[in-house]
């Protein structure tokens, strides 16, 4: 049985810990706020964009698009995004498992990442990461997002790489993180329905300028919007997952010390007990 002293020393250890948990949750929590207001002002944009173009595309029949079209050869990029510290639960390892687990062979993809957390874990993993963009995770803006896009333009018109993917965690709400992979090159249009209720739904898309002019210009803007909004939503999951991880740190914590407190007081009476045990043989044997 461990002794009082280093039940003592244990229990102020924990206390300790205690009181760094409960100051990372309050951090979290207010950054949580403007994030969350943040992620919420972009989530209709992002979610609109991405329905506006998908549908501009459905009703535009066959075009001979580079952007629209899967290129042979070249790696399938996928832009990784985490956060650059940790103590946020499974926010970090469960995006990165999108890529680790899913079903692109390793040696056929190549990672632009964001957050130092996941640069740590495709290293260690083998995987070859061709940007980094950390800094960019602590206040993203919109330039920030052009730039990576601007990158991966750039590659995938030279036929460096054939697809790009985005991985990051959707902000649900404040105890909800989806993890999620979608693509973004070439642009995936929506199905059509078989029947419309609406005839002019059916109406194919006239262009002006040129169908090539137009979409060399929109999706472009199409995809730093959903960059920039993956970026948003990834924030305000990383602080939401370390609230709640820290949260739950600080219950764990007190219940650790509950425990060692009465194991203390236990050792206590029995030291005690111990004592007067002693003295009353002493004193029957001196009488």
């Amino acid at each position: 049985m461990a002794s009082m002293r280093d039940i003592k020393r244990r229990k102020s250890s924990v206390q300790s810990t205690q009181q760094i948990t409960k100051a990372m949750k309050l951090v979290s929590t207010v950054k949580l706020q403007k994030a969350r207001g943040r992620a919420e002002q972009t989530d209709p944009y992002f979610k609109h964009m991405y329905a506006t173009v998908t549908s501009i595309l459905g009703r535009s029949g066959n075009i001979d698009h580079p952007y629209l079209k899967a290129k042979e050869g070249g790696k399938k990029a996928i832009i990784l995004i985490t956060s650059n510290r940790g103590l946020a639960g499974g926010y970090n390892s469960n995006v990165v498992k999108l890529v680790t687990g899913g079903e692109i062979p390793k040696e056929d993809i190549v990672i632009y990442n964001v957050g130092n957390k996941g640069l740590e874990a495709m290293n260690s993993r083998g995987y070859e990461v061709k940007a980094d963009y950390s800094a960019v995770i602590e206040a993203p803006t919109y330039a920030d997002a052009k730039a990576i896009c601007k990158d991966l333009l750039e590659a995938y018109a030279a036929g460096e790489i054939s697809e790009i993917y985005l991985a990051y965690t959707h902000f649900k709400n404040t105890v909800s993180y989806i993890p999620t992979m979608m693509q973004l090159l070439p642009v995936v249009m929506e199905e059509k329905e078989e029947e419309s209720e609406k005839p002019a739904d059916n109406v194919l898309m006239n262009y002006e300028p040129s169908e090539e002019e137009t979409l060399s210009m929109i999706i472009p803007k199409y995809i730093t919007s959903l960059i920039y909004g993956a970026l948003v939503e990834s924030v305000a999951s990383e602080n939401g997952a370390r609230m709640t991880a820290m949260d739950s740190a600080t219950s764990n914590a007190e219940e650790i010390i509950s425990d060692l407190t009465l194991k203390y007081n236990r050792a206590r009476q029995g030291s005690i007990t111990q004592e007067l045990t002693e003295i009353v043989a002493g004193a029957e044997a001196i009488s």
